[in-house]
């Protein structure tokens, strides 16, 4: 009999429970990282600007923190997608297949908190504030500042559409706003 004969269905199902959890908590420490990038970022920009007195460069805020926002908001999907793979498919499974009536409690007993709600809708706010309120923030400082011009001002209304854009989607996203088990709801119905 050789090695392989000896792998069973659960030690393949543990090892891909940790394969996924792994792959979580590196997205979870890319994503958060993305926050602190977009503040440095932020800051650099409104301080050279400032300094330079120049409200054009605040048209920089925009394209970054829309890319920026963007990738942490699809960080945060596949996040949570891992979440509801490993609640809804993958612990069901191993929990039939060694008879126990759940595994992975964790996954699930978390997300009972009663201030989760009150959390997600603050961390929505500051989704929205990072990536979108301070760049659109930057635009309207440069669209009052009286140095503009055609072009910029084209551009800028272009920047404003993008942040409304990845603003929706921020908003979209929003577990707080979504009904448990809707077709856009990464959690299982109740």
């Amino acid at each position: 009999m050789s090695e392989r004969d000896d792998v069973t269905v659960g030690q393949l199902l543990l090892v891909e429970y940790q394969t996924v959890k792994d792959e979580q908590k590196t997205r979870i420490g890319f994503r958060d990282n993305l926050l602190y990038v977009t503040l440095t970022v932020l800051a650099a920009v409104i301080a050279a600007s400032a300094q330079a007195k120049q409200s054009a460069m605040l048209l920089a805020l925009p394209p970054v923190c829309v890319v920026l926002g963007w990738t942490y908001l699809v960080n945060d999907e596949k996040i949570s997608a891992i979440g509801t793979y490993v609640r809804g498919d993958l612990g069901p499974r191993l929990a039939q297949l060694v008879g126990a009536e759940k595994v992975f409690d964790w996954e699930v007993a978390h997300r009972a908190d009663a201030s989760r709600r009150s959390r997600k809708v603050i961390q929505c706010g500051i989704d929205l504030l990072a990536f979108c309120v301070v760049p659109f923030a930057g635009l309207l400082v440069y669209w009052v500042s009286g140095r503009t011009s055609p072009g910029l001002v084209a551009l800028s209304v272009a920047e404003a559409l993008t942040i409304v854009g990845l603003g929706v989607q921020v908003v979209v996203y929003a577990a707080p706003f979504r009904a448990p088990g809707s077709p856009t709801d990464p959690r299982p119905p109740s």
